[in-house]
Parts: structure tokens; sequence; C-alpha cells
């Protein structure tokens, strides 16, 4: 949840009004926001700081991430002004981007704010709001990156190009000498706020530039600005200009970036757009889209949600509100139609519209009721309540129950339990270290590293889990599966095989399964025991469990217990020997 610092004195003067900290924390909270802090009587504020408010506003707000768009959002639902109409002024320039970027950032916009009136404040607003939406919408600039430019030291048209790092000179931002692009990695590889973003680019060939008429660097997206076009208190026209890989973050972002503070514009909630021009895909448009979304909601889903009982007109009269432009349906009278504008990118469905209702009608004022026949009782799913009466038996019988991660390495799930690599892990695209690679398709890992760290422990250990497991299927929707498993494991200066056997044999007697000595001669449900020759497990000192579930079935292995091999153990750094058992439980839910 972003918290958002608004100085106070400017946020009450924008809606009119003085507010003691008491009613502005519950108007916050009639419109589904919090008041966090109000600094007036902080004493560790520093007294040449003018007393703020910090309101934690909901992480799709995008349009309340600045003091402008809360101050809006609070006057159009105090009903102080109408949700503003914006306005196109008409074009003066253009953006041409060059196929080279293709394989950098593909997507580009642009817009102008004309005759904005910067004050300190303003100016501060403006930058918080551009590093807010880096942090949050744009993820640390890898969808987005937006650049800001002062209008009146640049020359349109502007051309969005893909070039060798060698063919980029420019003086970046804060700086006073030219530095090329090959330069660019180094200088800035020790600053602690763009450092970050240089991976960005580090790998191309070709770095992302915004170049006006002349051929002077703008920006080099997604890193740092040019100097010589920096605004300042004092800019007056603003060019904005935003590169993404993601066209919805980047439509999304060039709209608050530029609504949000066409307020201080000479005609107020006006824009210039820029037409961008992408010849090699043969389109162009005008940005910034602000075409409303239209949206179909019924009447009778958004009324008995809300458990209240309205007519059309006044819901849509509620909604204006919430800065919703809602009519009634003239072809069907059970449904409204509701123009969502373009600072509303939260609204994705009539459920998000049902909300902003009661927001509007006030959750204090929706009746506290009772469901009609409607009592439903709880139940545990079967692969729960399975789980829990193995754990109870094992519990019982000594054992205690661990949990350790659902993510191992790639050698801990294979080359440490002495297997090869069947493909049918999950690895992760971008594992942050080498201990969580892939998602664990045996439970055997984590139960013997558990062992390992409590190694110094009386003996024996006897340790179990029941947890899941997963592979790749490419017969599911989502091309994965999930299994139940249960493992357990006896760890001390013998290898409690009988152990681990007589546990495997009083989980199948509480399943209620018969143990089978002669599955050829008997068709019966039940469960059997096989020699096995598995690489985790000592050579003759292992088995495989099989399971017949219909009776006149062929068995299904649904298991493997024995004294787990010394190479395996020693790759775990136990010197300790080692019994394992572990079974697929799926095949009784």
């Amino acid at each position: 949840m972003p918290t958002i610092a608004c100085d106070k004195e400017e946020l009450y003067k924008a809606l009119g009004k003085t507010y003691t900290t008491q009613e502005f924390d519950e108007l916050c909270f009639k419109y589904g926001i919090e008041l966090d802090e109000d600094t007036t009587n902080d004493p560790e504020r520093d007294p040449s700081e003018r007393p703020a408010l910090k309101i934690e506003i909901a992480a799709n707000r995008y349009d309340m991430l600045c003091m402008e768009g809360i101050a809006q959002a609070l006057n159009v639902f105090n009903r102080r002004m109408d949700p503003p109409q914006y306005k196109f002024l008409p074009a003066t320039t253009s953006l041409k981007i060059s196929p080279e970027t293709a394989d950098v950032r593909p997507y580009c916009a642009a817009a102008i704010l004309r005759g904005v009136k910067f004050d300190p404040i303003r100016y501060q607003s403006f930058i918080a709001l551009q590093d807010k939406l880096h942090s949050n919408l744009c993820r640390q600039r890898s969808l987005v990156a937006i650049g800001t430019h002062d209008f009146s030291k640049i020359e349109g048209p502007f051309t969005y190009e893909a070039l060798k790092p060698e063919e980029i000179n420019f003086v970046p931002l804060g700086q006073t000498r030219n530095i090329n692009g090959t330069e660019l990695l180094e200088f800035y590889k020790d600053s602690k706020h763009l450092g970050r973003y240089l991976h960005l680019v580090a790998d191309s060939p070709r770095y992302p530039v915004i170049l006006d008429a002349k051929r002077r660097v703008c920006s080099l997206p997604p890193i740092i600005n040019s100097d010589f076009s920096k605004i300042s208190v004092d800019t007056n026209d603003v060019f904005i200009e935003c590169t993404a890989t993601d066209k919805t973050k980047l439509d999304i972002v060039m709209n608050m970036m530029t609504v949000m503070f066409t307020c201080y514009c000479d005609e107020p909630f006006t824009i210039e757009p820029v037409e961008v021009v992408s010849e090699h895909n043969k389109c162009s448009r005008m940005t910034p889209n602000l075409t409303p979304v239209r949206f179909e909601a019924e009447t009778d889903y958004l009324n008995q949600c809300c458990g209240i009982s309205l007519p059309r007109e006044e819901i849509c009269r509620l909604l204006s509100r919430m800065l919703l432009q809602a009519q009634p349906n003239p072809s069907d009278e059970k449904t409204i139609l509701v123009d969502v504008p373009c600072t509303r990118a939260d609204i994705l469905h009539q459920c998000d519209i049902m909300e902003d209702l009661g927001i509007s009608y006030g959750y204090d004022n929706l009746k506290h009721t009772y469901p009609d026949q409607s009592v439903t009782y709880g139940k545990p799913l079967e692969v729960n309540r399975l789980s829990d009466i193995v754990r109870h038996e094992a519990a019982l019988a000594g054992w205690s129950e661990v949990l350790p991660f659902i993510l191992c390495s790639h050698d801990e799930n294979y080359a440490w339990l002495r297997k090869s690599d069947d493909s049918r892990a999950i690895q992760l695209a971008n594992p942050k270290t080498l201990e969580f690679q892939v998602v664990r398709s045996s439970l055997l890992p984590g139960i013997l590293k558990t062992t390992r760290e409590n190694r110094t422990h009386a003996l024996p250990i006897k340790i179990f889990e029941v947890s899941d497991v997963a592979f790749i299927d490419e017969t599911q929707e989502r091309m994965t599966r999930n299994e139940r498993h249960f493992c357990a494991i006896q760890a001390g200066l013998n290898s409690g095989f009988e152990q681990i056997h007589g546990l495997l044999d009083r989980m199948m007697l509480m399943l209620n399964e018969k143990r089978i000595f002669n599955p050829i001669e008997s068709d019966a449900r039940g469960y059997w025991i096989v020699p096995d020759d598995d690489a985790t497990f000592f050579p003759g000192r292992c088995a495989a469990v099989y399971y017949r579930k219909d009776p006149g079935t062929a068995g299904v292995r649904v298991g493997t217990f024995g004294v787990v091999h010394p190479l395996v153990l020693e790759k775990f750094e136990l010197s300790i020997a080692a019994s394992a058992v572990e079974l697929d439980l799926t095949l009784w839910v």
C-alpha cells in the first residue's frame, strides 16, 4: 500500500476547507483511503519543514499517487467539482519510432503540457509522482521509463532510436561533461540511485535514445535524461515522453503523468498531444489516448452485492462521486452504461463499479442483515483430511513433523539424490539464489537438509513431512500439477530400516489397506512390496510400494523406501546411517 506525503496547507487549500485531523481521517475512511500520520505535532519534525499528511492509498489507484490526484478525487467525492473533462489542443509536433527499437524498448508515447504554473511545492509533487510510478506500476523502470523535459529548450519533431553506445554523446542530468554510451555503465555503476537500472540495457548492443530535431540526446531511457533539457520551477511547457516494453502500462503511465497536472495549465484540463509515427509498423497514433472505456453494469448485481435497492438514476448519480460518468442504458432497462475515465485504470470489471457504488453510498449507511437460508458448513478437502490422518498417525508413532522450503537447488533435486534430470521439475526462470532453482519433485531433499541441520541433536532423528510436490504436466491447462506426498526418515547409529518399514505398515493399517503377499495370485485391493534398485538407496536395501485401488486392476507404484545410499548422505553432509520412505497419497483421495 503506497503512502503519499502531501503538504497539509496545500491539500486543504485545494479541498477548500481546513479540517481537523479527526475530520480529515473520517473523510479518508469514507473514501476508502487511510490517514496514516499528521506530522503537525510530530516532535521529530524539522521546524523548517511544513506539516504533511501521510495518506495510505490502494496500490491500484495510480491517479492518487500525488497530492493533485487525491485533491481531485476528494473534491469530486464531496461534490465540490464535477469530474474533469479533458480536452486536446492542436498537435504541433511528432515523434518517429525507428525499427531498431523493437529489440530494446519497442513502445513510445509523448505529450506536452502548455502553460504549466509550477511553484516549489507543485514541482516537488510532479517529480514525486514520476518516482512513485517508476517504483510502483513501472516495476523499477523495467516496464515503463518516464522522461520530462523543458519544451522551450528542445525542438521537434522528435525521433526515438536505438543507437550503438559509441554513437551516443550527451551531458547527463546533473553532470558537466559529455559522456558516451560506452562510458555510461562504468560511470554510473556505483550510483545508488541509477546503478540499479543499468542492467536493463547492459546486455543490449544498442541503447534507446530520444533525439530532438537537431539530433541532440534528450534522454537515454531507462537510465537518465540529458542535462540541457531538464525542467525546473520556471518551466512553462513540459514535454513528457515514455518508453516501454509493455504497451498497456505505457498508456496508463502516460495518462497519469499528463492529466494529473493539467489543473495548473493556462487552460485547465488541456493537453497537447503528440503524433507518434511507427513507419515499420505502418501506423501512427495520437498520444495520450484519453478516450473513456465503456462498461455495462447490471443494476440488480450492484444493488444485491451492496444490500441496497436503488433506481438506475440514483446509482448513476452516486457513481459520479467516484469520477465515473454513468447513464441508464436506453436499450436495456436492467443495466447502466458507465464511462470510466483514463485516470481510473483500476476499473476492470463491474465488481469494481459495485465497490465504488458502496463507497459513494457509504458503507456505514448499509443495513446490517443476517444471511437468509444460506447457512453453510465448512468441510475440509479430501486431500487435506487424508493428510491430517497421516500426520496424526506419524506423530503418534514417534516422528516429529517438519516444514522445509518448497524450493531447492537443481543438484539437490537430482544429482545429490543420484538421479538424472527427467525434465519434470518446474524450473524458476530467474532464481535469486542457487538454493532456490526448482520446485521440488520429491520431499526427500528437504527432509535430508533438515536432518543435516539437526545432526548434533540426540539420536536417532525421526522426522516426517506431509506436503505437495509439483511436476510439469502439459495435459493440464496450467501445464503443471501437484501431488501430495508423505516422507519420513530415521537417522542414527544404525539405519533404522525396520522402523521405517514398520511406519509404512502402520500408515497402511490406518488407511484400512490390506498387505498382499502374492499380487499375482490375488487381485484384491491392497498394497504389496517389491525389491527395487533405486540409486538413492543402498543396493539390496530398497523396495518399491505398489497399490491396487480397484480389485482386478493392475497395481500402481506409489512409493519407495529403504536405506539411504552413503553417497547421498555424504552430499548432505551426514555421517550417520539413515532410512527413508516416500509415498504418493493422491490415490487415496
